[in-house]
C-alpha cells in the first residue's frame, strides 16, 4: 500500500477485521501492519500505541448504533414509554453485539475492564440520553420530582445485568426476556408520580 493512501480509516477498517480474525488476546499492531503491507511503524504514525487503536476501533464499533438509541432519547413519546423503548433498544443492541461481532465485543470488554476512556465516554453518553428522557419526565409530571442526574445514573446501575458485558452470558438464557421486562416496569413504577 502506498503510504499516502495509509489513513486513519484504512487502518480501523484493517484493524476490525484483524481483532476479528485473531480475537483481542492475540491481535498486534504488527499484525495490522503485515494486513496493509505497510511497517508497523506507519501504523504507529497514526495510532501512538496498540491500546489507543483498540480504543479508536472500538468507539467507531459502539459509534455505530448510537442514532437508534440517540433518536429515542430525543422522541416526543411520553417519557416512560421512551424509557422502555431505549433501555429495550439498549439491551438487543448489546445482545446483537455480542452474538454477531464476538471478538469486537470481546474488544469492548477488555476496555470496559481497564476503565479505558472509551468505555467511560460510551456510558456517559448513555446516562446523558437517560437524564433527557427523566428530565423530559420529571418536567411534564409524568415521573416524580427528583434530580434526573442521580437517577439516570441509578437507572442504568439498576439495568446492568441487560447491557455490561460483563452480563453477557446471560444474554442468551430463555428467561432472559422475562427478566429484562420485570426490571423494566419496576424501574418505570418506581419513578412515576405518586398523585
Amino acid at each position: 500500500m502506498a503510504e499516502g493512501a495509509l489513513t486513519p480509516e484504512v487502518i480501523l477498517d484493517t484493524a476490525e477485521e484483524v481483532l476479528r480474525r485473531f480475537g483481542p488476546a492475540k491481535a498486534t499492531v504488527v499484525d495490522v501492519a503485515r494486513a496493509l503491507g505497510v511497517s508497523h511503524g506507519s501504523v504507529y504514525r497514526h495510532f501512538p500505541t496498540k491500546v489507543a487503536l483498540r480504543e479508536a476501533v472500538t468507539r467507531r464499533w459502539l459509534d455505530r448504533g448510537r442514532a437508534e438509541l440517540a433518536e429515542l432519547a430525543a422522541g416526543d413519546a411520553p417519557a416512560s414509554r421512551r424509557l422502555r423503548d431505549w433501555l429495550n433498544a439498549l439491551f438487543e443492541a448489546k445482545r446483537r453485539k455480542a452474538a454477531e461481532d464476538p471478538e469486537l465485543f470481546a474488544t469492548f470488554s477488555v476496555l470496559v475492564d481497564k476503565r479505558s476512556g472509551v468505555a467511560a465516554a460510551h456510558v456517559s453518553q448513555l446516562e446523558e440520553e437517560l437524564t433527557r428522557i427523566i428530565s423530559d419526565g420529571v418536567a411534564s409530571g409524568e415521573f416524580a420530582p427528583r434530580d434526573p442526574r442521580t437517577t439516570a445514573r441509578a437507572v442504568f446501575d439498576a439495568t446492568s445485568r441487560f447491557h455490561n458485558p460483563s452480563h453477557a452470558a446471560d444474554w442468551v438464557s430463555p428467561d432472559i426476556r422475562a427478566a429484562f421486562d420485570a426490571v423494566v416496569s419496576l424501574v418505570v413504577s418506581g419513578l412515576r408520580s405518586s398523585e
